[in-house]
């Protein structure tokens, strides 16, 4: 048993202040990584601190046409929000084929954000890992490492970010509002999540001693051509091996904007703006969509076990902007059962 403190946060500030008193104190509210982390002894906070009831479990349309999303609303709720299912399917789509009914029911949205790696070694406290330990080794590299990085890693850590939801986040150019002893501050979701570098302990840009408050959405949700496409080793309950997020506005025979983000491919959802730029005033064909594909894995790198998921990524992105652009989504069996 790992022994550790309790305590309730009664609003924003106080949560922050407790936090910032306390190196060794986590926030929880789900609970669903966090828990399973401290059970396989890869976290032991000194502290928990409860902040599942603080007032940040709403859904709120801005008059200028953003949405914004507190950090306490279910993964579930968000999934099938009205506002959402219509101005952007792609983040519904997205976290429908994540984790369980059960887990979403219980997932919040800011703590979906801060999900730690799936990492067989990470998990494994009897093996190195430069994350749970910096310095001591990433045993990925030269072990199993077939559900790992292509994208943006370091000799420092090869693991990939878990999340669905983020990769639509990333895609929908979503912005993170966060408030810390300093005062609050935005940050775009692309510069949320770190590549691993040097210090692959590190997995976000939110400090310490900050709070996830909301998540804001831009008045575009590219609510007709988009796709969703999660390839994964079973239907259900699986992490994805790649995913892709696609969205488009069309005008007439060309692209007038494109969105591409990918998931399971690195250390936070991959999204290359030379990509996108590539499509815009091309023709929504499969031959825009290969180069596109092409220019985003460029730089991409297999190791012994996962150089098959190069080929998938581009099979993948090909395929979801197909989708898109044909406007007929990939399905996810969970939309047919609320």
């Amino acid at each position: 048993m790992i022994n550790f403190q309790y305590a309730r946060a009664n609003d924003v500030s106080d949560a922050v202040r407790q936090i910032a008193a306390d190196p060794g104190a986590k926030f929880i509210a789900g609970g669903t990584n966090l828990i399973d982390l401290m059970k396989e002894d890869v976290e032991r906070p000194a502290r928990l601190i409860d902040i599942s009831r603080l007032p940040l479990n709403k859904v709120e349309e801005m008059k200028d046409g953003r949405l914004r999303i507190g950090a306490l609303v279910p993964n579930s709720d968000l999934a099938w929000h009205p506002i959402v299912e219509q101005r952007y399917p792609l983040l519904s789509s997205a976290i429908l084929a994540g984790a369980s009914a059960q887990l979403r029911n219980m997932a919040s949205t800011g703590g979906n954000l801060l999900q730690r790696t799936r990492c067989y070694y990470f998990y494994d406290t009897a093996t190195p890992c430069n994350k749970r330990e910096p310095g001591s080794g990433c045993s990925a590299i030269d072990g199993l490492n077939r559900m790992h990085a292509i994208l943006g890693f370091s000799d420092a850590c090869i693991a990939t970010h878990p999340s669905d939801m983020c990769v639509a986040l990333a895609a929908l150019e979503a912005r993170v509002h966060v408030t810390g002893p300093s005062g609050e501050r935005a940050i775009a979701f692309t510069d949320f999540h770190r590549l691993p570098g040097d210090t692959p302990q590190r997995d976000s840009n939110l400090e310490p001693d900050e709070i996830i408050t909301a998540i804001e959405l831009p008045a575009r949700g590219f609510s007709t051509n988009y796709s969703y496409l999660k390839i994964r080793d079973r239907l259900s309950y699986a992490f994805a091996l790649v995913s892709a997020a696609a969205a488009l506005e069309l005008d007439g025979g060309s692209i007038r904007e494109a969105r591409l983000a990918l998931g399971g491919v690195a250390h936070k959802p991959w999204r290359d703006l030379a990509a996108e730029a590539a499509l815009r005033g091309k023709a929504p064909n499969e031959a825009a969509f290969e180069q596109a594909a092409d220019l985003l894995l460029r730089d991409a790198k297999g190791f012994a076990r996962n150089t098959f998921k190069i080929g998938l990524a581009r099979r993948a992105i090909v395929r979801t902007l197909t989708q898109a652009a044909r406007g007929t989504p990939q399905s996810q069996s969970d939309k047919k059962i609320r």
